[in-house]
């Protein structure tokens, strides 16, 4: 009750587009070889003739709808259509295959997929194909074949084409407990996790954030994180609309398009991992004009955070958040206390954090322990598992993350490790156990492990601690082939490949992981 209180209290951040001057612009989109630039009331005309291609589609308020899209114009539209249905939007990252979709798409129960005809050299209309056989729910797949707005026969696949009924749509808008977005994340249990957060709580989240930076209408959003993940949604494209500010989209990442973003368009704001960082502040020439950069998804180290600083000519501060409960920790862009980029940040007002005992005890500051934490904007629930959801809020209402931490006397966290089994690849978490279970597939495997192994870009990279059947010419080759024959995207394979005898396990016959991350570690520090 008291949840729906607090969010009650909030505007939904898609009542902003109802206020913003139209004639501003809204979006700069970098993915095309020209860049494409639409203002508000462009952004308004399309989402809404794109929501009445959705009802024409036979799309339904309640249900997920699935798309496949870069950061681009059509992402930021697509969206948009499917909230003003009172539809469900469910991203899926461009760079995910087969094994991925097929398994998002069955989940959700999609009756139609959007996907560009070609992008990154992969066309998907052949790969939907191939999944076909084995999609359950698939009624239609959407396919778009211009980067055009104005092309108003084909834009979005021809979804964009038809005159919307405006008071029809009126009667669909989404109130604040609609859901609003459907997220996979993974965890250790084999199977990807469906995060599901309403309007209430993606609003609430988005608002908290933006009054404790200071954000306004005046700042331009830089967006290169993955629209597809609730760093570039909720705190790229979710933000902008909010403040009604300008969003500027990058596809794909190199530091050129990042000082055209910056320096060309303005940018002043940008929420994203740490090789984007180590990346623009590490460049010959980095790129001015930045006010303020939040480094979330993987543990920055510190030194980077004090030379990006300096280099950028910008606050860099850190953050921690996740797909679940959204932002929770930020530092302070206004304070000169190292801390603000030396730590995790502090926690948001109006949202809750401990640091805890297995019990669930708090423990002194300092110590540390499991974290936990609480807010209006944590998910609704995991979406077929709800048992899942009821395990991970402990009695208080508290979400058990699965990380480690500290907190010092001031309140400042700094997250120490992870008793979750994952990967953290730059922010991308790894579905280390079903990778293995794939793995163990292969006719020459045994025994495999994989863990996390030191990277100064990316945090980590994918290791895999093989035990051979029999003695081979087995290579990095044989399982990064093996993978892509089962359809796993390429983001997921093993970067580096480590040969054991035997497992280290416990008594109980579990793999020690811990044993393994701490030998690939003094193996990368004998090499540095």
């Amino acid at each position: 009750m008291v949840k729906s209180l607090i969010l009650d209290k909030e505007p939904l951040f898609l009542e902003t587009l109802k206020t913003v001057d139209p004639q501003k612009e809204a979006i700069v989109d970098l993915s095309n070889d020209t860049p494409i630039i639409l203002n508000y009331g462009q952004l308004e005309e399309l989402a809404n003739r794109t929501a009445q291609g959705l009802l024409d589609k036979g799309i339904k308020p309640g249900d997920f709808v699935a798309y496949i899209l870069p950061n681009s114009w059509e992402f930021v539209v697509t969206t948009l259509a499917v909230w003003k249905i009172g539809a469900t939007s469910c991203p899926i990252l461009p760079a995910l295959r087969d094994h991925e979709v097929s398994f998002i798409l069955n989940k959700s129960k999609s009756k139609i997929l959007i996907v560009p005809e070609e992008y990154r050299n992969f066309k998907y209309k052949p790969m939907v194909d191939r999944m076909a056989p084995s999609l359950q729910y698939l009624e239609s797949t959407v396919v778009v074949t211009t980067r055009d707005p104005h092309d108003k026969e084909n834009r979005l696949g021809g979804l964009a084409k038809e005159e919307p009924n405006l008071e029809a749509l009126k009667e669909l808008h989404p109130t604040t407990y609609t859901n609003a977005q459907l997220l996979f994340t993974s965890g250790t249990t084999g199977e990807p996790k469906g995060v599901i957060h309403t309007h209430g709580a993606l609003s609430f989240a988005v608002h908290a954030h933006t009054r404790t930076l200071r954000l306004t209408s005046e700042d331009n959003i830089w967006v290169p994180s993955p629209l597809a993940h609730q760093t570039g949604l909720l705190y790229g494209m979710i933000v902008a609309l909010s403040l009604g500010a300008k969003q500027i989209l990058q596809a794909v990442w190199n530091v050129d398009t990042a000082r055209t973003a910056i320096e060309g368009y303005g940018a002043t704001f940008v929420q994203a991992a740490m090789p984007f960082l180590a990346d623009i502040s590490r460049d010959a020439h980095p790129p001015k004009g930045l006010r303020i950069f939040v480094a979330t998804g993987a543990a920055v180290p510190r030194q980077l955070a004090h030379d990006a600083t300096e280099a950028l000519e910008c606050r860099v501060i850190g953050g921690w958040g996740s797909t679940e409960s959204c932002l929770i920790a930020v530092g302070s862009p206004y304070s000169d206390d190292d801390r603000e980029w030396g730590s995790d940040g502090r926690v948001i007002e109006g949202l809750e954090m401990k640091v805890t005992d297995e019990a669930g005890n708090e423990l002194p500051r300092g110590e540390e322990g499991m974290y936990r934490v609480k807010s209006p904007a944590l998910f609704k629930t995991y979406l077929d598992h709800h048992e899942w959801y009821e395990e991970a809020i402990d009695d208080q209402g508290f979400f058990i993350t699965g990380d480690l931490a500290t907190m010092d006397e001031d309140g400042y966290l700094n997250l120490t490790g992870r008793i979750k089994d994952i990967v953290n690849r730059g922010g991308e978490k790894i579905p280390v156990v079903e990778l293995e279970n794939i793995l163990y597939g292969h006719e020459n495997i045994k025994d495999i492990a994989i863990v996390g192994m030191p990277d100064p870009r990316l945090g980590e990279r994918i290791c895999a601690f093989v035990t051979l059947k029999e003695k081979s010419d087995f290579t990095l080759q044989d399982i990064t082939s093996f993978l892509e024959a089962k359809g796993v995207a390429k983001i997921y394979w093993p970067e580096h490949l480590e040969f054991i005898d035997e497992q280290p396990r416990t008594a109980s016959g579990k793999i020690q992981k811990y044993v393994l991350r701490n030998m690939i570690a003094e193996k990368v520090a004998a090499k540095a």
